[in-house]
């Protein structure tokens, strides 16, 4: 939606140079600021479950950032073959966790301090593998004094994390300060620590500032903590060209910085446990599915949230939204949701409608209309509740006392209606109350998803604030994000103001600033200090409760702030960027590392949120973001408007890019399946395919959909080429698949790529099921399919397989069984010129159905030159070929050249394959 704030424009030049001067001097970790002497373990036991507890003490007591905690419990635990735990907390006080029942997991075993505990001497090496029933790939071993610990991997004895060494500070362990560093190689390649807009790509830069503190900062702010907060990294080594990832979480919602040097990592935390755990691989693509097996899996989302949306923050009456669906369809654009900000609001308020410009029985036939053709419709909800006696939301949440609280009272802030408390998702019957009010706006819009904004939580004001006398707040006039309450800061505690600032909003700013008070509290004694990261997450719970609560049918959730799990009930766009070149790269960087969150369904404001986007930008960026797996228009109030069709150019890119989308809608549904199954990325970097070549390591122009599927943009102003790596192998461009590339080692090679083209190419080895698109993901749904089946160039021996997942997509549950679901593996191969293609289907009822049938199978990077013979369609039992039509053309080398001269696309149409049975096609190439 619309930031609140932007913090680096509130501040002059000469001042934030010299904040972040003074905060890279007394904050970046040396050995001049060491603190203590660290904790030496005084007990260790051996659980029966292979569990390793133990007690640490702190050896020399000192006051930096606070007292120390005298005695700590260790819990180790291999939890499963491929994940270990190293949990640290208070041995005598129960300290602050993400609460298990936001986020399930196994508690940490308690063991009392008795004389039974087994003592052990330094430097006591222990395997749990030995006694656990798993075979883990991950070994713990510890020092004693100082206490460190090491977590290794067995296959190769490779060290993962290393926190012993006389560079840094050894453990840590206060009250509101905890720090711990870990040793690394120094040809590692980090990625992960977000969210935050990254100048250098995805990949870690060593000496770039990484916080996590959920915060309302515009995306275009550059090395700053934004709307999420996710502690975890990937860490991806090639040792004698054998690729190795692993995965580090560290579950804590408090802020935190991390610093990364290059040769270790630093975390500095300002409250509640060391909860570490570790990911063995050893794949990037398996160190996202053990993640996600912990965090939860994506969401399932439905068939029509991969078509394209539309919204705009300024479509101030309902003729204007219908006038936009119907310049998108004289435009011959696809368009499959339309979207409102808050102009639908009657002042701003949740649930509410504006009688005026949005009248309850227009918005209802306009409803009526566009459902009846298969689009969707989505409204923005703030979490702020205007503070309105006669308001029947906030009427409701008072009665049943749902706010947080600031010294007894609900806290008070302002965001876009005024004055406004924030519901605390924390407490069930604020859930309760959340749900009912979904439900009760439902019955009086049918919605079909909710778009979550402003819940870092977002706050106009700072401090404690009361509503003024005898003035109109707002007023009306002027930006609506100026504070117009009376505020005074708040210092009085130590939750409002640390002993140790961590670099938030890029300036070391307050951390109360512009949101929710840090002493304010939550249900059951909870402070904000604590949850505050949490926030966004929490409400994402509850309203995907509501969603799924109100039909029975499947949630569709935008929210802008996310956390550990967020990916299990919402999709994310990664708000406020600007319409500017560098924000377009920004926006693949920032796509592929919520991929490793866990997070899949992510995207960003297309054209840019503001300013206005120039029209040869638009033209590029809707050429990216066709191919988001999250795709949405969006632009701010105060810009011109930039709808795909306000130019014809754009109009023309994006027919032609959003044409190919609706096409490989079935692909990208099947990548929504695999990433609900297994956490995989919908759009991923190439590593991830790759993990051996080096060369994309650092590669940030570049993203691949799913394994096979690679996109290569441009992403310069005035270019008409584009230089693009090609990892080893053969690829084919998707537009035109007679146009081959062999890269036999790598290659980087320039492809034309004039205003209204994208380079999309697909790998060998793949086949790829699309249909033949259409103007709404309905329609293009129950067309013919084609298989696209890849070989390498001129191989006599090769194989090709691909998968495809159709459902209901309305139903909540998105798996095989139910009896509305088919999953089918497509199978291919040649050998001295035979080539087979066939299928193996499970479940088919569901697709046979719906009629669904495959037309069209293009074979690719066939030898010889020649006829086709015996050609052969089976299924359950023979079918007629006399109709099918084959057609054979020549591809052309691009860059390289194959193992043959001259290589062939055989197609063979009007096959009229039932989809939802097995086939087999057969023929031999002749000579």
């Amino acid at each position: 939606m619309r930031s609140s704030h932007t913090l680096l424009s509130l501040l002059s030049l000469s001042s934030l140079l010299l904040t972040c001067f003074l905060y890279v001097v007394a904050e970046e970790p040396n050995l001049s600021n060491k603190i203590g002497q660290g904790y030496r373990l005084v007990s260790i036991k051996k659980a029966p479950d292979g569990t390793l507890v133990g007690l640490l003490q702190v050896k020399q007591k000192n006051i930096i950032y606070g007292p120390d905690i005298p005695l700590l419990r260790l819990h180790v635990k291999h939890e499963t073959e491929n994940r270990l735990r190293v949990h640290i907390t208070d041995a005598e006080k129960q300290r602050w966790e993400v609460p298990y029942n936001l986020l399930p997991r196994e508690q940490p075993l308690r063991v009392k301090q008795n004389a039974e505990w087994s003592w052990r001497k330094k430097k006591n090496l222990i395997s749990l593998s030995n006694n656990t029933t798993y075979s883990s790939e991950l070994v713990f071993s510890y020092t004693s004094d100082p206490f460190s610990f090491a977590v290794k991997r067995k296959s190769n004895g490779d060290t993962l994390f290393d926190s012993s060494s006389n560079e840094f500070n050894t453990l840590v362990f206060k009250d509101q300060y905890l720090e711990i560093s870990t040793k690394l190689p120094k040809d590692v390649s980090l990625y992960g620590l977000g969210e935050n807009t990254q100048p250098h790509g995805m990949k870690l830069y060593p000496s770039d500032p990484y916080t996590l503190y959920t915060t309302d900062v515009s995306a275009i702010n550059l090395n700053t903590d934004l709307y999420s907060a996710h502690p975890v990294y990937m860490d991806l080594r090639n040792e004698g060209d054998k690729p190795y990832a692993h995965g580090v979480l560290l579950l804590n919602s408090n802020a935190m910085d991390v610093f990364y040097r290059g040769t270790s990592l630093t975390y500095k935390v300002i409250g509640g446990v060391f909860d570490f755990y570790f990911f063995a691989g050893p794949t990037p693509l398996n160190v996202v599915d053990q993640y996600t097996s912990l965090i939860g899996r994506p969401a399932p989302m439905p068939y029509w949230a991969f078509g394209f949306h539309q919204c705009r923050w300024g479509y101030h009456n309902l003729s204007v939204v219908e006038d936009v669906v119907d310049n998108y369809k004289k435009a011959k654009i696809p368009l499959d949701v339309i979207w409102n900000d808050d102009d639908h609001m009657d002042g701003h308020k949740d649930f509410t409608l504006n009688p005026t410009n949005y009248p309850h029985s227009k918005l209802l036939d306009f409803l009526d209309k566009i459902h009846s053709i298969g689009m969707k419709y989505i409204v923005i909800v703030d979490p702020g509740i205007a503070v309105n006696s006669s308001y029947g939301v906030y009427q409701r949440g008072m009665a049943t006392d749902v706010f947080i609280k600031y010294e007894g009272e609900p806290f008070l802030a302002q965001v876009w209606p005024g004055a406004v408390n924030f519901p605390d998702f924390l407490n069930p019957k604020t859930v309760s109350w959340w749900v009912d009010e979904i439900r009760r706006f439902h019955e009086l819009v049918p919605i079909d998803g909710l778009w979550i904004d402003m819940n870092e939580a977002s706050n106009f004001c700072s401090g404690k604030c009361t509503i003024p006398e005898g003035k109109v707040c707002p007023s009306g006039t002027g930006p609506g994000w100026i504070c117009c309450l009376d505020c005074k800061n708040i210092t009085s505690t130590r939750w409002d103001e640390p002993p140790y600032k961590i670099n938030a909003s890029g300036v070391q700013a307050p951390i109360g600033f512009k949101t929710i008070a840090t002493s304010a509290v939550h249900y059951n004694g909870i402070l904000e200090y604590d949850a505050h990261s949490i926030y966004g997450f929490s409400q994402s719970i509850a309203t995907h409760k509501a969603l799924q609560g109100l039909q029975g049918k499947r949630p569709f959730i935008l929210s802008r702030s996310t956390y550990v799990g967020s990916g299990k009930y919402v999709a994310h766009w990664t708000g406020d960027n600007k319409g500017t070149w560098e924000d377009l790269r920004y926006s693949i960087s920032t796509m592929l590392n919520f991929g490793i969150f866990g997070v899949p369904m992510v995207g960003s404001d297309i054209c840019g949120f503001y300013p206005a986007p120039t029209e040869e930008l638009c033209n590029r960026w809707i050429e990216v973001g066709a191919f988001y797996p999250f795709s949405r228009d969006h632009a701010n109030y105060y810009s011109p408007r930039q709808e795909l069709y306000q130019w014809e150019s754009v109009a023309e890119s994006a027919r032609n890019a959003l044409g190919m989308r609706y096409k490989l809608l079935p692909y990208l549904y099947t990548l929504n399946y695999e990433a609900h199954n297994s956490g995989a990325p919908i759009a991923r970097p190439l590593f991830f395919s790759f993990p051996s070549y080096i060369e994309c390591y650092d590669l940030n122009a570049q993203f691949l959909l799913g394994s096979s599927l690679m996109i290569s943009p441009v992403l310069e102003q005035g270019k008409t080429q584009v230089k693009a790596l090609f990892p080893p192998g053969t690829w084919y461009s998707l537009f035109d698949l007679t146009q081959t590339i062999v890269s036999k080692d790598g290659n980087y090679v320039t492809l034309d790529a004039p205003l209204h083209v994208v380079n999309v190419h697909v790998y060998q080895n793949t086949i790829l099921p699309m249909q033949q698109g259409g103007m709404i993901s309905k329609d293009a749904r129950m067309t013919p399919f084609s298989l696209i089946v890849t070989f390498p160039a001129g191989a006599t021996d090769g194989v090709a397989k691909g998968e495809l997942f159709l459902d209901d997509d309305e139903l909540p549950e998105m798996k095989l069984g139910s009896g509305f679901s088919t999953y089918i593996d497509f199978h291919a191969t040649v050998k001295e010129g035979n080539v087979n293609v066939w299928s193996e289907v499970q479940e088919g009822q569901f697709a046979l159905d719906k009629g669904w049938v495959i037309d069209t199978i293009k074979v690719l990077g066939l030898n010889r030159n020649g006829t086709l013979t015996k050609i052969e369609i089976a299924g359950e039992k023979q079918m007629d070929i006399l109709n099918v039509e084959v057609s054979t053309s020549q591809h052309s080398y691009l860059f390289g050249q194959g193992d043959g001269d001259k290589i062939l696309m055989v197609g063979l149409k009007r096959l009229n394959i039932p989809l939802g049975k097995n086939f087999a096609v057969t023929w031999k190439m002749g000579s």
